[in-house]
């Protein structure tokens, strides 16, 4: 039987980015993402925030490191990762992160562009059909 474990995410960050090294030296960064949900309580519709850990691997660690503060919307896709540990109290613990793939940076609280909305994870195919459109002219279009 196949299974599929996708998750795409769009919220505001929670907390600024935590960058730190493995012993082998990948670049991990966390933070915390709020995602928005409406739900109707009487006559009014009400935000009800979920909030989720997020884990990042790599260049788009660093990357998230560098150019994200609290606050800042983001784009997130990668895969729900179930960790189970016992901690130092020997009580067993456990926590449902995102491991992302993937993070668009998509503006500055308030409004302003953060790096144009450029993307940490490209995939050189994407990249490609950038490329592609560019040079079909597609980026005359005026809005």
């Amino acid at each position: 039987m196949a299974s599929l474990n996708k998750v795409y995410l769009l919220g505001n960050l929670t907390r600024d980015p935590e960058l730190r090294y493995t012993a082998s030296g990948t670049a991990v960064t966390s933070f915390g993402l709020a995602v928005n949900d409406r739900v109707k309580q009487g006559d009014e519709w009400k935000e009800v925030p979920c909030f989720v850990d997020i884990t990042v691997f790599g260049r788009t660690a660093e990357n998230c490191s560098e150019y994200l503060n609290k606050g800042q919307p983001v784009l997130v896709e990668g895969r729900l990762n179930y960790r189970q540990w016992e901690s130092q109290e020997g009580q067993k613990r456990s926590k449902l992160e995102v491991v992302a793939s993937n993070v668009q940076f998509l503006g500055r609280p308030g409004g302003g562009a953060a790096g144009g909305g450029k993307s940490s994870g490209a995939s050189p195919a994407a990249s490609q059909d950038a490329v592609n459109d560019r040079a079909a002219g597609e980026d005359d279009i005026p809005f």
